[in-house]
């Protein structure tokens, strides 16, 4: 994949309205901020999305037509190398006020599982729900594996700076290893769907802001702490409850 350099992303960056910390591990630059606030930038962060899943054959996933003006995006997050290269990126969605602003649930539509899920969304609502939409690593950059484990806590950063407790995405089953580290958990219960076409298997998976650290590796907990103390995130300290959870817990209880 090739993406444009934009080493002087510092110098288009408003004094409010962004946002960024730096990943430890891959060395680079991510910036939290709107499309409105940033549009250049959102269009990078649009091509290299449409770069990505256009070479898996899955850029009808994106919806192009319907994000490409930034409406539907309440933050996303770019990831910026030390050479100056868009080399990762994710947009939130939400909070939603209503189960059926939640764009995932489509991909269950007249499938099993569908009442039950939406179910999980209407109890979560109150409390606010985000959702994930749109990730993307550059297929040659380096530290591919280290930029995938950002995207995944970049839920828990963008549900905390959305006032809400709760990120949602749907997911290919083959990753859920990865979002497993940063402290999400799939919903078992409910049956893959294929989506966006028959090669992949989708599923369900919930971060809890307030539960994670029970489900998270100490090294993914250490670097959640680390990006939102430099987003300015207050800490969130679970309860003596919460501590105890473990991974076995059902996930009917995760998140209550």
């Amino acid at each position: 994949m090739t993406v444009e350099p934009i080493a002087v992303v510092s110098e288009e960056v408003p004094a409010e309205g962004v946002r960024q910390y730096r990943d430890q591990r891959s060395g680079c630059t991510f910036f939290v901020t709107t499309p409105a606030v940033m549009p250049t930038l959102w269009d990078r962060y649009l091509r290299g999305a449409l770069d990505v899943y256009r070479h898996f054959g899955v850029e009808c996933a994106l919806e192009f037509g319907k994000v490409a003006d930034g409406g539907s995006t309440s933050l996303f997050f770019t990831g910026v190398d030390p050479a100056g290269r868009l080399v990762a990126g994710v947009r939130m969605q939400g909070p939603y006020r209503d189960v059926d602003d939640v764009h995932a649930l489509s991909a269950w539509a007249g499938r099993p599982g569908e009442a039950e899920l939406r179910r999980m969304v209407a109890d979560r609502v109150p409390a606010g729900v985000i959702e994930a939409k749109g990730a993307w690593v550059a297929r040659d950059a380096a530290h591919r594996s280290d930029l995938s484990a950002v995207i995944s806590r970049t839920v828990l950063h963008g549900a905390k700076l959305l006032g809400a407790r709760y990120g949602f995405a749907t997911v290919a089953s083959y990753t859920v290893g990865r979002h497993e580290a940063s402290g999400a958990v799939v919903v078992e219960d409910i049956p893959a769907v294929p989506y966006p076409d028959d090669r992949y298997r989708t599923v369900p998976m919930w971060w809890d802001t307030r539960t994670y650290q029970a489900y998270t590796t100490e090294q993914h907990s250490s670097l959640v702490r680390n990006e939102q103390q430099m987003l300015g995130i207050p800490p969130t300290l679970p309860s003596t409850s919460e501590r105890r959870l473990g991974r076995s817990e059902n996930w009917h209880r995760y998140g209550r």
